[in-house]
């Protein structure tokens, strides 16, 4: 008996006429792993064409492959996303291949993870550049490719708790965190009038920590769902940021974190 008409193979046997992002293109850094290798994921299975970016060729590739085995479509784009002249490659190199820009979400970080006495400037400088100022430079660039289409989009940024508290450790990633909250409430203020809504997520323990890739599900974690998140919880998060279910959020820092932020952990 044959499908009935509008379905789709692969991308998750969803109805075409379901899909939330149905013939989009989305770009979204740090695809190769983690929480961002499930929003590339979830992405193409709702219609989406995703340009995976990623530094790391070999997971790039796997995530890649991953999506067109289950109907989707995706090209790995190697770049480092904190160097102008990379960006504004890359966005050209994007637009070239797929014709256009209407998704882009922030997701690549580095954390330092040390004291403020043993973290140098080098250090200091390595972890604002990739994870506050790739920011800046996808958002400026890929704002720009959506204002002259005139046909707006979505930017949704990856912040983290440890941007709006202060921590024992990681000095410079609290640091850039915070700076991404407030990135994300001025890129939106300024980008609404060209019909482009920016946004963010806050997660807090979801999948492997930062830059690893060990995940141990049964870590104690002291918030109100008593687990860590998992990466697929905070690509929904992102879904939602992305697509026209969000139509009339703007600036908001949207807490992913199990509940941790609303509690007293005096």
């Amino acid at each position: 008996m044959p499908p009935p008409r509008g379905w789709r193979y692969g991308a998750a046997n969803r109805r075409t006429n379901e899909m939330k992002l149905k013939d989009q293109v989305a770009i979204v850094t740090g695809a190769g792993r983690n929480i961002g290798e499930e929003i590339a994921k979830l992405f193409a299975a709702e219609g989406a064409k995703v340009a995976v970016v990623d530094m790391d060729k070999p997971r790039g590739e796997r995530v890649c492959t991953t999506i067109k085995g289950q109907g989707g479509e995706a090209e790995l784009f190697i770049a480092d996303v904190s160097r102008g002249e990379e960006v504004t490659a890359l966005i050209a190199r994007v637009v070239a291949r797929f014709g256009r820009i209407d998704i882009l979400v922030n997701n690549v970080a580095i954390s330092d993870n040390k004291h403020i006495f043993d973290l140098s400037e080098q250090d200091w400088d390595r972890v604002l550049a990739v994870t506050l100022k790739s920011q800046f430079l996808m958002g400026k660039h890929a704002a720009q490719q959506m204002a002259k289409q005139s046909t707006g989009g979505r930017i949704v940024n990856i912040g983290s708790t440890s941007g709006f508290v202060g921590r024992s450790r990681a000095l410079a990633y609290s640091a850039a965190k915070g700076g991404v909250a407030n990135l994300t409430r001025a890129m939106a203020a300024q980008l609404a009038p060209h019909k482009i809504r920016v946004n963010a997520i806050v997660p807090n323990k979801i999948g492997s920590p930062v830059g690893k890739d060990e995940f141990d599900p049964t870590r104690p974690v002291a918030n109100m769902a008593k687990r860590p998140g998992e990466p697929k919880e905070a690509a929904k998060a992102v879904l939602f940021l992305a697509s026209e279910d969000s139509s009339f959020v703007y600036g908001a820092n949207l807490f992913v974190d199990g509940g941790v932020s609303a509690m007293d952990l005096s």
